[in-house]
């Protein structure tokens, strides 16, 4: 990692604040919470349009997923259990 700072300025030495969820995950297999969209059949899941570490960001994600994608199933996971599931069809 590459800091730029002018050629007089001390390094920071700072210790940094903690995340409240531990270190961040270096791969995306630590991610727990995924945002599906399924194909229009709603037979396989299409793409995958987030990972996240933090469920509110999981959520958000999920949310703007179905803005995104009104007429498609959109489920958010934690792992492996589906904690929502948007069926895309209008009432």
């Amino acid at each position: 990692m590459h800091h730029l700072r002018p050629p007089g300025d001390p390094p920071d030495e700072t210790p940094k604040t903690p995340s409240p969820y531990g270190e961040f995950p270096q791969d995306g297999e630590d991610l727990p919470y995924k945002v599906e969209v399924w194909d229009e059949t709603g037979k396989f899941v299409e793409q995958v349009v987030a990972v996240s570490v933090s469920p509110a960001i999981g959520y958000a994600a999920y949310f703007a997923a179905t803005r995104e994608f009104p007429g498609r199933a959109i489920t958010l996971r934690h792992k492996s259990t589906v904690v929502s599931r948007w069926t895309g069809k209008a009432h």
